[in-house]
């Protein structure tokens, strides 16, 4: 757990001089969202696009939904790395730790957002398989190994009970929504653009298809009284 104890440190950071920070997830999104490309010059990768992405007004009422529903989860913001795959963690067995590298989108956002992400990228990216996305127990041991880390760091007591576990369950589980869509649309847009030899319109269908798989199984968890 030890990808677990750092993301805690990292999130647990306190704001320069008191200042309340706030998310930049819906702008950056919003932004991401205007950047789409609305067709494709090459005809069957245009087929492709126009039959497999959703449409724009199917994205904007989505958006608008999450927005809507994942901003008042209570999820704190704080400082995340927003980007915690595989190859920007660092495993040093000599020291028995772990560092993460490439903070290119790092920023103020949803604590939950953060670790749903991680966890979204369990999956990988050039053979993407979601069957390797953490199970419920997994998660629990993972989560209740961050909150014991987020509360030391803070300074809190280190008790953490089933209910914050719970709790946190859903919020990274819901916000995994959130993560599949903005890389969902971050593709798009390279795809368009990138000179890069990948299969972006590819990776943005997964990525959609496993927002609108997950959406009616992750809202019907129900935070604890």
């Amino acid at each position: 757990m030890l990808i677990a104890r750092h993301l805690a440190k990292i999130h647990a950071i306190h704001a320069h001089n008191g200042w309340i920070p706030k998310s930049n997830l819906w702008l950056k999104m919003g932004k991401y969202f205007s950047l789409i490309p609305t067709r494709f010059a090459d005809e069957d990768i245009n087929k492709r696009f126009l039959s497999d992405i959703p449409s724009s007004q199917i994205l904007q009422e989505e958006m608008t939904w999450m927005k809507e529903i994942l901003s008042n989860l209570g999820s704190p913001v704080v400082l995340c790395h927003n980007d915690l795959l595989c190859k920007n963690i660092i495993y040093n067995e000599k020291q028995g730790d772990v560092q993460f590298i490439d903070y290119e989108y790092s920023g103020y956002n949803y604590l939950a957002y953060d670790i749903g992400n991680h966890f979204n990228e369990f999956a990988g990216v050039s053979d993407v398989d979601y069957s390797l996305y953490p199970d419920r127990e997994l998660q629990s041991q993972w989560l209740r190994s961050y909150l014991e880390a987020y509360k030391e760091y803070k300074g809190f007591r280190t008790e953490v009970t089933e209910k914050e576990v719970e709790i946190l369950f859903i919020q990274v589980n819901q916000f995994a929504l959130a993560s599949h869509f903005f890389w969902g649309l971050w593709a798009l847009i390279q795809a368009k653009y990138s000179t890069i030899e990948f299969d972006f319109l590819g990776y943005a269908i997964v990525r959609f298809n496993q927002y609108f798989k997950m959406k009616p199984e992750v809202t019907a968890l129900k935070v604890p009284e």
